[in-house]
């Protein structure tokens, strides 16, 4: 075989190692296109984007325990609490919109701290302490709303209802939430060196102590930091639908946890990172879409999903695997 043929290959298996799931995606994209041409106009893509935004919230703060080497299943918790708050200071105590707001994210923050007590003062694994947490959380809010019976605010201020509903120069809000929290999360999270302090815990917390880092306080600000994240998701959830639905949270769960693994795996050192995090949102919600389109049967649509996930993570961690045995050879050439 020839040295032409084989630089040929070993440019296409470059470029299958390098871009495989940014191919991937390409392809459901082109595939749901051809499908239903309603799935390229604008306002399809626009309502992508903002059903991505309450999930790529959630991913987010996942994407931010799960890099301290914790989970956090809690996390729909977070938001119930900060979406009951708020509709419930508005309602009930006739609060202010901005108060609300505050409102909700100081419940949120409040199961950030419960587990942070769990895990650093009780030294209770994250997935105990945080299940412990979503069972106490689950149970609370059926006592407060007597069942589970949701808390409708159809008098809700036009402001507060804009943080889900507006736009801003033609961007929804919500996105727009979403776009700052974002920013907020790669400044934290990938440019700092507190974000530095956290993935040296997640990959090896030991040494991270030896080297000095107060591990201790770095999760219990990433457990306050995440839960106050996903009560702002709780807002936007509120604020769409003018009102509390009781463990609505618990329903972004499981999405949130596969978009930072997919994001993780996407990394070349197979560590969470927001960027990943954030293409795997857009990827998890736009076969969602692109599913709905095609009308399939909501039991058939789960099976479909759940097989395109782990189809894509499992090209994923094979991306990386590759990457890395690419970078070892050069390494020993």
């Amino acid at each position: 075989m020839n040295a032409q043929v084989l630089h040929k290959r070993s440019f296409i298996a470059n470029v299958l190692i390098r871009f495989g799931f940014v191919l991937v995606i390409f392809a459901l994209f082109v595939f749901f296109a051809a499908w239903n041409p309603l799935f390229l106009q604008a306002e399809n893509l626009t309502n992508i984007v903002e059903a991505s935004a309450i999930l790529m919230i959630l991913a987010l703060a996942m994407t931010l325990i799960i890099a301290t080497g914790g989970i956090d299943l809690s996390i729909g918790i977070a938001l119930d609490f900060g979406a009951a708050a708020a509709v419930v200071a508005m309602k009930s105590y006739d609060m202010a919109w901005p108060g609300a707001v505050c409102a909700g994210i100081i419940a949120g923050s409040v199961v950030g701290i419960f587990n942070a007590i769990l895990v650093v003062g009780l030294r209770i694994s994250p997935f105990l302490a945080t299940l412990s947490t979503f069972f106490i959380g689950s149970s609370v809010q059926r006592i407060f709303t007597n069942g589970g019976g949701p808390i409708s605010h159809r008098r809700m201020p036009d402001e507060f209802r804009q943080i889900a509903q507006g736009d801003t120069l033609g961007i929804p809000n919500e996105v727009l939430v979403a776009l700052l929290l974002i920013l907020v999360y790669l400044i934290v999270l990938e440019w700092s060196v507190w974000g530095r302090q956290v993935h040296a815990m997640g990959m090896q917390r030991s040494a991270a102590i030896v080297a000095g880092i107060k591990t201790n306080r770095n999760l219990i600000i990433a457990f306050i930091f995440a839960s106050a994240t996903c009560a702002v998701a709780g807002l936007i959830a509120a604020a769409n639908i003018r009102m509390f639905t009781p463990l609505s949270g618990f329903s972004y769960l499981l999405d949130a946890i596969a978009a930072t693994f997919i994001g993780a795996a996407l990394h070349p050192r197979g560590r969470p990172n927001v960027l990943g995090t954030v293409v795997a949102v857009l990827f998890l919600t736009m076969v969602a879409n692109g599913l709905n389109l095609m009308g399939i049967n909501f039991n058939t649509k789960d099976a479909l999903s759940g097989i395109i996930l782990i189809s894509a993570l499992a090209l994923a961690v094979a991306q990386r695997k590759a990457s890395e045995a690419m970078l070892l050879g050069s390494r020993r050439r």
